[in-house]
């Protein structure tokens, strides 16, 4: 069993009088980490699945004497895929004031749904985390740290979703499952998308331009779309954690870019699979992107698990000056540029440099990248 490391964060905060809220893409093993916890505890634990019709009925409209009477004796109690049931954030305020006893483990697959029906009936009565794919620290505690290198390029092209990295040699298969079938459910429940071609259309042409910076007008006329109905259909694939969106650095310049945005997805598995392109890496052309785009998410792991609390960037000037990725710390900047292959001296532009002087300036290459990743 691959050992999680959000699993360490939950259970520091079991029995500390909160919800417990885990968001992730389907498929990434939020599941699997909840009922770990029910072994420790398995005549006082309740697990209840919300994607079976009764249990939606039961929770939807409950009140105080129906909970007791549902919960039982549990002094945990998981509901998973929790966004699939009404009102269920009212459900839960009820459980957290009136049953101090019960520790509640929730996951969910939808940010956009959950965090909506939860923000307000639970402010200050939750902890909430985000479960991503296998993170490049999790494969190197499972392998060992020289076998996890020996897969880097396999997982530059398959990405680390659970059942990807556990079956080897049937990587395109599940890919093509996960794709097809799991990335849209989510999306497609909520209704909001009328046009699901335009979705895929969307998806594909993002896969094509990971990296670099997007346009909503330039997206609206290769899927055919307004401007509105891109930028609506981005903010659905980014709560449903598909992709997520990087910012411009813009404060101190005149000429630095400060309007578009770059976008990544959260695995380079699904990114492939959008386009059907799994050729090994002296056969792409896209090599730098993958780079990039596996460097940058698996930070963001990282830096999660590990509870830093940064602000990311990317930089650029309109006369082509750039720095692929920048963290902000409390006012403080370190400056980060992935090379898939180390190259000859490769130097921080002056003009960053001299506005934000960052703490340091780091090309990250597959010769060193362990250090930008491991703690």
């Amino acid at each position: 069993m691959i050992l999680r490391e959000l699993s360490n964060l939950v259970k520091e905060k079991i029995g500390r009088g909160k919800a417990i809220i885990i968001l992730g893409a389907r498929q990434t093993g939020k599941t699997t980490l909840v009922k770990s916890f029910l072994r420790d505890i398995p005549n006082e634990g309740l697990f209840l699945d919300a994607d079976n019709i009764e249990v939606q009925t039961l929770l939807s409209s409950p009140n105080l004497e129906r909970l007791k009477t549902i919960i039982g004796k549990a002094n945990l109690v998981i509901i998973d895929e929790a966004q699939r049931i009404p009102n269920i954030g009212l459900t839960l305020k009820l459980i957290i004031d009136n049953l101090p006893t019960v520790q509640l483990l929730v996951t969910g697959s939808s940010s956009l749904e959950l965090a909506d029906m939860t923000n307000e009936p639970l402010t200050g009565r939750k902890w909430e985390y985000y479960m991503f794919p296998i993170s490049w620290k999790e494969l190197n505690d499972w392998v060992g740290y020289t076998t996890a290198l020996l897969q880097l390029e396999n997982r530059l092209i398959y990405g680390m979703y659970p059942e990807v990295v556990i079956n080897a040699g049937e990587e395109r298969e599940r890919l093509s499952v996960l794709s097809q079938s799991y990335l849209y459910k989510d999306i497609l429940s909520l209704g909001i998308i009328r046009k699901p071609e335009v979705l895929t259309k969307l998806l594909k042409a993002l896969a094509f331009q990971v990296g670099n910076e997007v346009s909503l007008n330039e997206l609206g006329q290769l899927v055919g779309a307004d401007k509105v109905t891109v930028s609506t259909y981005l903010n659905l694939l980014e709560k449903s954690f598909v992709i997520f969106r990087l910012q411009p650095l813009s404060r101190n310049l005149r000429n630095e870019i400060s309007t578009s945005r770059k976008i990544y997805f959260y695995d380079n598995g699904i990114r492939n699979a959008l386009i059907n392109n799994f050729a090994p890496l002296d056969l792409r052309q896209d090599v730098g992107a993958l780079w990039e785009n596996f460097m940058i998410s698996e930070r963001l792991k990282a830096n999660h698990y590990r509870k830093r609390w940064v602000t990311t960037y990317f930089w650029r000037t309109q006369a082509q000056q750039e720095i692929d990725y920048v963290e902000e710390i409390d006012g403080q900047f370190e400056a980060f540029e992935f090379k898939w292959k180390k190259q000859n001296a490769v130097k921080i532009p002056v003009q960053f440099s001299e506005a934000y002087k960052p703490l340091g300036y780091h090309v990250i290459t597959k010769e060193n990248f362990d250090g930008f990743l491991l703690p």
